[in-house]
């Protein structure tokens, strides 16, 4: 036994101890499938909280900041961003002038001493719909602020916003990261997806704040602006319903500025890494689309050689993470591809030995909901992804949990990642219970079409399901799932070892129990990040 493997497995043996508890680890795997039923007692979904909720409301007056957020740049670099003035919404609009205000950040680390200042822009956007019946939109002022030259595992006192008018923010404080390094790790990482501004997302993120992470990822879908009426103060899943004869989908843009609210005191201390969803596309009128998201969210897209905010990566200590876009290109001829290609390949393990990818729709499902609706991207950049190594993706898109076995091409492979879906925030849509290898469930090849890309559904060559587009029980490459709304934290503790919990939102009013918990284990002994050296191992639970 090597002293990596010998460290990492004395350290789980402690865990165990100290613990009182059994947490089962991969190297256990692959396990029998369980599916744990939607409890009827509980309610698939609940209403969207209303505008005037205290927690959704503007609290400043005139340019104060307000929604403020942080997100990683580099290790030694954060971005903070912030909105001032009134957004407009009306058959008329008249957009702010982003040069009235200046975007200022001032940090130190003492409370109330700030030895630093940093100057960065402010822009605005339009969300316009010139047809009858159809509101437009014009936001407020966005800023956004690199500030750098920090040192890591150092905690920061800031204010932010404009000190000539004066209209600066009330202190905020944040921690950096660990440099890279094969023993240096984040806290905690929160993930969660498919979020909205419902009464379950409410319980979702109160849930997520007591667990106190030290950074979140937003796998995607983030307010659902697109899945609320301008006329009527009401959510609605159903916008066809209300709006047969709409020549466009319209948004209901001010849930944005809600949802940066409704967020503001997590994420004004913990910095938030966001990739696009499908409810981000907002289409308006000239055929522009994601307006919202890339004028919103500041990303260390430049920082990793990325030309968009739709794809880009960042290290935390000893993780770096792959951020992918499943709604522009990316097919293997694409730019997309090309930089992922590069990204992997300049990743040094010795440095970063965990590699954690996520995008919104998931390629492995076991929900009706969805199911293959992105094979072409799967098709595409899985055999990459798995020459490199990746330990861990994560991905949302359905409202539920699910965690698989470790897989390549649909066949359980010892060197593949774990897949995890956490599309379970709380949305409106409300949770999805129905799995696809379900009498009468199976959806046909005509359904779930992607709103980007082609459509490459297929009939499984081998095992249990040879010939059939869905299977007849839960998939062996589905581990664990479980319809409930939720979110999950992912704990590195050394370069072999993590320690994964998916917590439900029920278990909030009592003993806080994960619902699912799994030390995840790395082998780079036996999966190395190269195919000419990679020992394939293949292995089935089912006797064929």
């Amino acid at each position: 036994m090597t002293q990596p493997t010998l460290f990492s497995f004395i350290f789980f043996l402690t865990n165990m101890l100290v613990s009182g508890k059994h947490i089962p680890t991969t190297l256990q795997g692959p396990f029998h499938p369980i599916t744990i039923h939607f409890d009827p007692s509980l309610r698939r979904g609940s209403d969207d909280i209303p505008m005037d909720d205290p927690r959704l409301k503007k609290n400043v007056t005139s340019m104060f900041p307000e929604q403020i957020a942080l997100a990683l740049s580099t290790p030694t670099s954060m971005w903070v961003s912030w909105v001032t003035g009134d957004a407009q919404i009306g058959p008329n609009v008249t957009a702010l002038d982003p040069t009235s205000v200046a975007s200022e950040v001032w940090y130190g680390k003492e409370s109330g001493k700030y030895s630093s200042k940093k100057r960065g822009n402010a822009t605005v956007y339009s969300q316009l719909y010139p047809f009858e019946g159809l509101f437009n939109y014009t936001s407020a002022i966005i800023h956004h602020v690199r500030i750098d030259g920090l040192e890591p595992e150092t905690k920061y006192y800031y204010r932010c916003g404009d000190s000539s008018l004066p209209a600066m923010s009330e202190e905020h404080v944040f921690e950096t990261f660990p440099l890279p390094a094969q023993n240096s790790y984040p806290r905690r990482i929160a993930v969660i997806g498919d979020l909205g501004l419902t009464r379950n997302s409410s319980t979702t993120i109160d849930h997520l704040s007591k667990n106190d992470p030290s950074l979140i990822l937003m796998v995607g879908d983030l307010t659902y602006a697109n899945q609320y009426l301008t006329t009527g103060g009401k959510g609605v899943p159903c916008f066809s319903c209300a709006f047969p004869d709409a020549p466009i989908r319209e948004t209901y843009q001010p849930r944005w500025d809600g949802w940066g609210r409704f967020m503001e005191p997590l994420v004004s201390r913990v910095p938030m890494m966001v990739i696009e969803g499908n409810h981000e596309i907002e289409p308006q009128a000239a055929g522009i689309t994601f307006k919202s998201y890339l004028t919103r969210f500041a990303l260390p897209a430049k920082e990793s050689g990325s030309s968009s905010n739709f794809y880009y990566s960042f290290d935390a200590g000893g993780v770096h993470f792959i951020m992918l876009g499943a709604y522009v290109d990316y097919n293997s001829t694409g730019a997309q591809y090309a930089w992922l290609k590069e990204d992997l390949r300049k990743v040094d393990r010795t440095v970063t030995p965990w590699l954690v990818t996520a995008w919104h729709p998931p390629w492995y499902n076991s929900y009706s909901s969805h199911y293959q609706e992105f094979e072409c991207m799967r098709q595409e950049m899985e055999q990459l992804l798995y020459r490199y190594g990746v330990d861990i993706v994560f991905s949302g898109h359905v409202h539920a949990y699910e965690r698989m076995n470790r897989v390549y091409n649909y066949t359980l492979d010892a060197c593949g990642p774990i897949y995890i879906t956490v599309g379970d925030g709380g949305n409106i849509e409300k949770v999805d219970v129905d799995h696809a290898d379900e009498p009468g469930k199976c959806p046909s090849q005509g359904d779930n079409m992607p709103e980007i890309g082609g459509v490459c559904h297929l009939n499984f060559s081998s095992g249990p399901a040879k010939g059939n587009f869905c299977w007849d029980r839960q998939p062996e490459w589905s581990a664990y799932r479980e319809s409930s709304f939720g979110h999950g934290i992912l704990e590195v503790l050394n370069s072999t070892y993590a320690l994964w919990s998916w917590h439900r939102n029920q278990d909030t009013y009592k003993e806080d129990s994960p619902g699912d918990q799994i030390y995840i284990v790395r082998q780079p002994d036996i999966c190395s990040p190269s195919t000419s050296l990679k020992v394939i191992s293949h292995f089935n639970i089912y006797s064929h």
